[in-house]
């Protein structure tokens, strides 16, 4: 058995190491996994899962075997297995106090209190399949769809608010906006619709199974499809999502042992089928086996999109040095409804309420170095790593900037240059703001929890209901209010 205090040394010189390794301009240190404790590994992630039995009654406390996946925290990791983080902690004093995420790949042990109902313990699909990050990197949706016989190939219509676009660019769009997968939704469409195999398009308007007015047709179904696997996806990976009903009232509580892929999925189909259609759906001849017929098996060659212990490059706040702004937007949802939590909101100092043209002096500003991929009505994408492809490292997204001055697409960047004015422009607004979300390889990354928004040392805190929070640094706290004053205010002043 290797010495405690030795592992302990190895971590910090691991950091230390790794932080020397890539110039402040290029990827960040930030994926350094802790030393592994002696003892059995994980198998080789290229090895598909195969169906297990079901769980047996665990005694309360009882220390289970478990190897971290991708993005797992102490939190999320405490709730899925009924426990607590200082009962994980004593059983795996390996972890330093200062962890993020737990590196994929690490045995663990986890003292657990059983829960009846656990579901099947299948795994469905990595997590790197199911983020639109590294592993969609070099697929062709177009190319892919127009090589198909079904009717997606030939189908268009008019997608937010530009011009009419194809079945593949439509995809595309809400691949990017949500960043899910364009494969995974190609094969949603082809499990529900045929899309890709079938020349003839469904009749339903509903085909993916939302019967909500309004959102007949491909693009409004997929995005209501890809907002509802993101809710069950990062419902999970914080820890808020740990039991669902099925239309019928049938409860189903994920097994502890989950990934977050898999249940993103599995919430999906419980939106609308009940036992046993949504056990063949979330199992393996359901969906998984569409999308092994079109793109092959995802576990093979798959990676992690989320390392061990993640930190956060250096960030300062989206608005000029001395600026006072309105902490108006604690941590809600990135895009779209619901999960993930993580953005947040700033408005300038304005006499006026609702959405007004923000005076010259107040516009703002990036983060952090960076290379502008996106601009758009959409937002932007600013990528911190400079290699010009939004699915790798890390990515800050600004919404709601002027069309008429925003930062233009391969715009470099250095912190605290101007990327725009904010305004009401992109998505809903009530009021001028700009908002602010991170993304790594692909993961949108919440902005409470162990990788908090860190902005010039003011750490974001959910209050646990959308857009209300706090921002805190030394003891003193701002509270997110859409009505500024001194409670909500917050001066920027990046210079120690």
């Amino acid at each position: 058995m290797i010495n405690k205090r030795l592992l302990t040394i190895l971590f910090i010189a691991g950091i230390v190491l790794s932080s020397c390794s890539f110039p402040a301009r290029n990827k960040p240190s930030n994926a350094t996994p802790f030393p592994l404790q002696s003892g059995p590994q994980s198998a080789p992630i290229s090895e598909s899962p195969t169906p297990l039995p079901v769980r047996p009654n665990y005694r309360p406390g009882e220390l289970v075997d478990y190897i971290a996946q991708s993005g797992d925290t102490l939190v999320a990791l405490a709730a899925r297995f009924n426990t607590s983080i200082p009962q994980i902690r004593t059983a795996n004093p390996i972890i330093p106090s200062d962890a993020t995420t737990m590196p994929p790949g690490m045995p663990m042990k986890i003292p657990i209190y059983y829960k009846s109902l656990w579901a099947n313990p299948y795994k469905i699909m990595p997590d790197g399949a199911f983020v639109n990050g590294p592993m969609q990197i070099g697929f062709n949706t177009s190319a892919f769809v127009a090589s198909q016989p079904g009717w997606l190939k030939d189908y268009q219509a008019y997608a937010g608010s530009g011009p009419k676009l194809t079945g593949a660019e439509i995809v595309n769009y809400v691949a990017t906006n949500w960043s899910v997968s364009p494969r995974l939704l190609l094969a949603l469409l082809e499990y529900k619709t045929g899309a890709l195999s079938n020349p003839e398009p469904p009749s339903d308007p509903y085909m993916l199974g939302y019967q909500q007015t309004f959102y007949e047709g491909l693009y409004l179904q997929l995005v209501l499809a890809a907002n509802t696997f993101n809710n069950g996806y990062y419902g999970w990976r914080a820890g808020k999502l740990t039991e669902f009903d099925l239309p019928d009232g049938t409860i189903i509580r994920p097994d502890p042992w989950q990934n977050a892929a898999s249940v993103g999925i599995q919430y999906f189909f419980s939106r609308f089928e009940n036992e046993p259609k949504y056990d063949q759906s979330t199992g393996p001849s359901g969906l998984i086996q569409t999308y092994k017929s079109l793109f092959g098996d995802p576990w093979t060659n798959a990676s992690d999109p989320i390392p061990g212990s993640l930190k956060q490059p250096t960030f300062r706040f989206p608005f000029p040095d001395g600026q006072i702004w309105t902490y108006t937007g604690g941590p809600h949802a990135g895009w779209g409804v619901g999960e993930p939590f993580s953005a947040i909101d700033f408005a300038p100092p304005s006499e006026h309420h609702g959405c007004f043209v923000a005076d010259p002096q107040n516009f703002a500003v990036a983060v952090a170095d960076g290379l502008v991929v996106r601009s758009g009505p959409d937002g932007i994408a600013l990528d911190l790593d400079g290699d010009g492809d939004e699915r790798t490292g890390w990515v800050v997204f600004y919404l709601h900037l002027a069309a008429d001055s925003r930062a233009p697409q391969g715009k470099e960047l250095h912190a605290g240059d101007f990327i725009g004015f904010p305004s009401c422009q992109g998505g809903e607004a009530t009021g001028t703001h700009v908002h602010i979300a991170r993304k790594y390889n692909g993961e949108w990354i919440l902005a409470d929890g162990p990788l908090a928004f860190n902005l010039e040392g003011w750490t974001t805190h959910s209050a646990g209901v959308a857009y209300k929070g706090t921002l805190t640094r030394s003891g003193t706290t701002v509270i997110a209010s859409d009505a500024s004053d001194a409670a909500s205010q917050i001066k920027s002043d990046p210079k120690p």
